[in-house]
């Protein structure tokens, strides 16, 4: 007797995506497809898809609260497609579904990609099994594979009318403004301080490039000898615009959140991991780009994900999320704000 197919998660179903993928990709199956949902993700949906042969991933929007610009299935899949093939990796894109075209994801726009064999390193503890050596080499590479991205002229990719950067900072943050907004179920004490003390303080962007837009280290997957950096992952908010928003986004990532058990990123702690000047000096050293205002960076960095945590903590306060860890999210947002508003202070 055959074993029974496990119940897939909710927002995806693995008979009918395989069932478009055999319209569209024929022959890429070769048989019933399963599904899991990969934990980790705070935004946007990801899942594990075999046929007990191969292996995809899909991606898709959370299944309730989405806000206006956010979650964009589209765009993540035209700038995966314009960068495979560049010195960036990326994974092959093979399907992209638009909203209301079929049940695979519950109506939902959703795209196919192919899976990448990799780790990505969440904590301090994971990374710390590297060694001090090879850390400090991956998390280096991971620079380097920023200043790549950012080397990519986007009209030879043809991602020339990917985003709009005139202005692309006030924008920025007007945009995140609106997303604090869209999301405010609670009081925040500092955060509308905050958001004002940026907009007094705008610095001047050096020439435009493709930006990732949530650039860290829990966002690519690392191979080979631990230290590889195979495939740079969610690019759900990549557009067009200032370089230094993905640096200052990585410095914060790379810093102390002062918290000894955190439900986002803290591998910044593991032995043999750069200091955030040292991503700064390297980054600079690389790219050739004026680096002295990263404080202001850093700072809009806190900000922005102060907005995204709010955000996934009003989902969860919803009931409209899947996976665990979520009930801790709202706990670190006035840390988030506490962070951004003494990184001004300081610059």
């Amino acid at each position: 007797m055959s074993s029974a197919i496990p119940a897939p998660p909710r927002g995806i179903d693995p008979g009918r995506l395989r069932e478009r993928l055999e319209r569209e990709r024929a022959g890429l199956t070769a048989g019933p497809l399963t599904a899991r949902l990969i934990e980790g993700g705070r935004s946007n949906l990801t899942y594990e898809v075999s046929d007990g042969v191969s292996r995809w991933v899909v991606r898709r929007p959370p299944l309730g609260h989405v806000l206006a610009t956010a979650h964009d299935m589209g765009r993540e899949f035209r700038v995966i497609s314009a960068l495979h093939g560049t010195a960036v990796p990326v994974p092959a894109p093979l399907l992209l579904c638009g909203a209301g075209e079929d049940g695979a994801a519950e109506g939902a726009a959703y795209y196919v990609m192919e899976y990448v064999d990799g780790v990505p390193y969440r904590t301090a503890e994971q990374l710390a099994r590297l060694g001090p050596e090879r850390t400090r080499r991956a998390v280096l590479g991971l620079v380097d594979t920023l200043v790549d991205l950012h080397s990519v002229d986007p009209a030879e990719v043809g991602l020339a009318d990917f985003g709009r950067p005139e202005g692309f900072l006030e924008r920025q943050l007007r945009r995140w403004g609106k997303q604090l907004d869209a999301s405010r179920g609670r009081e925040l004490p500092g955060i509308d301080v905050l958001h004002a003390a940026l907009a007094d303080r705008l610095p001047r962007s050096p020439a435009p490039t493709v930006v990732h837009g949530d650039y860290r280290l829990d966002n690519v997957l690392l191979g080979g000898s631990g230290e590889e950096v195979r495939a740079v992952l969610d690019w759900e908010m990549s557009t067009l615009g200032d370089p230094l928003t993905d640096l200052g986004l990585l410095v914060m990532y790379s810093s102390d959140l002062g918290l000894e058990d955190s439900p986002v990123s803290t591998a910044s702690a593991a032995p043999g991991h750069p200091s955030p000047a040292e991503l700064v000096e390297r980054y600079a050293a690389r790219s050739g780009r004026d680096t002295g205002e990263i404080g202001w960076y850093t700072a809009f960095a806190w900000f922005k994900l102060a907005v995204i945590l709010e955000g996934i903590h009003y989902r969860y306060a919803l009931g409209q999320t899947v996976g665990a860890g979520f009930d801790r999210i709202g706990e670190l947002v006035p840390v988030f704000i506490e962070h951004g508003l003494d990184t001004l202070r300081e610059g």
